[in-house]
């Protein structure tokens, strides 16, 4: 009963002082530490990745990055961030990332998947809004509020085996009931601003769904998890949802 009503009491804890709404979606997601915190976690992580990764030298792919980056960072009304958007040389890394605050990584691997500035607006965009909608900070602020409770769970439990029994199954519990689920939901919305963002910058919206289906061709055949296992939404899934909010942003779409 007292590990019960401790953990209890961290999860209140945690929702009513840590509850913020997404930008667009409305969404309420946790967050348990500040933007300025988050921004500075994303800058400190961004100065390892380019010491650690071959940032790439090439003119032609550094200036599409940066001259889709900056209409795709624009169309954020995000002025404060610090916007910088690099590529990294790895044909083998068919992947891209933000960090909070701004900071846009494209492998070279994302390149001919993408072909061409609206294809890489889909990839930008998605990637500009989880720095946008904060998705850092809220995994960050869960997984603390899952390691709170099983702390809590664990400490009240006087057999150490069951401890250890009690600390392992909520661990599993937290990342295959709670965590992941979210990492997809946050995959989704980032779907979903990235092609309000794209729209907005003025590209096709439409460029979106079908960089996904040539993704999907890509991975077809490689071994994947099921879908309630991943951090990721299947790409069928992704692909329909995509479809679904197709119109909802091609109404702020202006071309250019």
């Amino acid at each position: 009963m007292r590990f019960r009503l401790l953990a209890a009491m961290l999860v209140l804890a945690a929702i009513l002082t840590g509850c913020k709404s997404v930008p667009i979606t409305g969404r309420s997601q946790l967050q348990l530490i500040s933007e300025g915190q988050e921004i500075s976690m994303g800058f400190s992580a961004f100065q390892k990745v380019l010491k650690k990764e071959k940032v790439s030298n090439d003119p032609r792919l550094n200036e599409m990055v940066r001259r889709v980056g900056a209409r795709i960072a624009m169309a954020t009304g995000r002025t404060d961030y610090r916007w910088e958007f690099r590529v990294l040389d790895n044909d083998k890394m068919v992947n891209a990332f933000a960090l909070p605050g701004g900071k846009v990584v494209v492998y070279t691997g994302m390149f001919p998947v993408a072909r061409d500035d609206a294809g890489l607006a889909a990839v930008i965009g998605h990637e500009v809004a989880h720095a946008i909608a904060r998705h850092g900070g809220e995994r960050v602020s869960q997984q603390m509020v899952a390691e709170g409770v099983t702390a809590a769970v664990v400490m009240s439990a006087k057999d150490p085996n069951r401890a250890n029994l009690y600390g392992g199954l909520l661990g599993l519990g937290a990342t295959v009931g709670v965590l992941l689920p979210y990492s997809r939901l946050q995959e989704s919305e980032a779907d979903r601003l990235g092609l309000i963002f794209m729209a907005k910058a003025g590209y096709d919206p439409t460029a979106a769904r079908d960089l996904w289906i040539r993704m999907s061709r890509a991975n077809r055949g490689s071994a994947k998890p099921p879908q309630f296992l991943s951090t990721h939404p299947a790409d069928d899934t992704r692909i329909r949802r995509i479809e679904h909010w197709l119109p909802e942003a091609r109404s702020y779409y202006s071309p250019r």
